[in-house]
């Protein structure tokens, strides 16, 4: 199956800020940052089709994956 991931803020460091991934039937958000070399505990925001879900949640062909680090301003 065949997901968009979108990369937000820091994540985006030597990594494309949009790429689409070929994954296996059941992926989940974990699989994803696990491939991209995120550390888990980095991942702040996960959204899929604009919802915010869990890391554990199965991901569907065409789905939106957003990840976002912690977010911090002043």
């Amino acid at each position: 199956m065949q997901v968009n991931v979108r990369l937000f803020a820091t994540f985006r460091e030597n990594r494309e800020k949009e790429m689409m991934m070929d994954l296996a039937q059941g992926a989940t958000p974990r699989d994803v940052i696990e491939y991209l070399n995120i550390p888990e505990e980095e991942v702040a925001i996960i959204l899929i089709n604009g919802r915010h879900q869990e890391l554990g949640t199965a991901l569907q062909d065409n789905d939106t994956l957003s990840l976002f680090p912690p977010v911090g301003g002043g």
